[in-house]
């Protein structure tokens, strides 16, 4: 997906967050939202794009990004 999608899309989350849960827990609830209903490759976008300046991204939105961590890398298991 593109950065600029997931920007308006992460900008939207928060703009909910924000009058829901205030501006002070908004990012914490924000990255919240997006670890549990984003795909992990569109995690890594926006980690990727707050970690090169962020953007497009709200306060809000920057701040959830940044609070986010990269999603686990699945490795196939050997057998043995």
């Amino acid at each position: 997906m593109n950065v600029a999608s997931l920007v308006t899309m992460a900008n939207q989350i928060a703009d909910f967050f924000v009058a829901e849960a205030g501006a002070d827990a908004a990012p914490q609830e924000i990255a919240a939202h997006i670890t549990r209903f984003w795909d992990p490759r569109m995690r890594t976008q926006i980690i990727a794009h707050a970690a090169s300046g962020g953007a497009g991204l709200s306060p809000a939105a920057l701040a959830a990004a940044r609070a986010l961590k990269p999603p686990a890398v699945k490795t196939a298991s050997a057998a043995v």
